[in-house]
């Protein structure tokens, strides 16, 4: 799938056109969620994701989103941001609008985490509110795969840092 978007704007889900150094220095050093976020993990994150999404400006990737999922029941939608230079375009929204609606279009149950985009992910269909189950969360650290060292221990969801309030509450535990 390649879409023009207009104005030098294209969305396009061909996961060999990611450019995984642009990918890595935002979520790395950029985002609040995957701050620190090694390399390697973020390599691991796009090979293992059921769907890459890059929006790209004139050839160059300034937006991504990926996807995680079944494809029957549920998916989990990660990795989503449009650098600042670009934002206010409506582009974010067009960015998740095809990671829900376009592609493979799977009739599940999507979900997410998000600081501070309530309002974008609402104008598509996401509702706040306390899930209809408790959410249970083992976090990295006691994975096998996780060991001390390899820069991969202590992250939250998908690999975002847990605050130290949340390592606080799971302390007392």
């Amino acid at each position: 799938m390649r879409r023009e978007l207009g104005e030098g704007y294209e969305l396009d889900d061909d996961p060999a056109r990611i450019d995984l150094d642009a990918l890595h220095t935002y979520i790395n050093l950029e985002s609040y969620w995957g701050r620190g976020r090694p390399r390697a993990v973020t390599e691991r994150a796009l090979e293992g994701s059921s769907r890459v999404l890059g929006l790209y400006y004139r050839g160059e990737l300034v937006g991504f989103a990926r996807a995680v999922s079944d494809g029957a029941t549920f998916a989990y939608l990660a990795d989503v941001y449009v650098l600042a230079e670009h934002r206010g375009r409506g582009l974010g929204l067009e960015l998740v609008r095809e990671m829900l609606d376009g592609g493979p279009r799977w009739a599940v149950r999507w979900l997410l985490y998000t600081a501070d985009a309530q309002g974008l992910y609402a104008k598509l269909g996401f509702v706040e509110g306390p899930p209809a189950y408790p959410r249970m969360e083992r976090p990295r650290e006691a994975s096998a795969g996780a060991r001390a060292g390899d820069g991969l221990a202590g992250g939250g969801p998908l690999g975002a840092p847990v605050a130290d309030t949340e390592r606080r509450g799971r302390d007392r535990r």
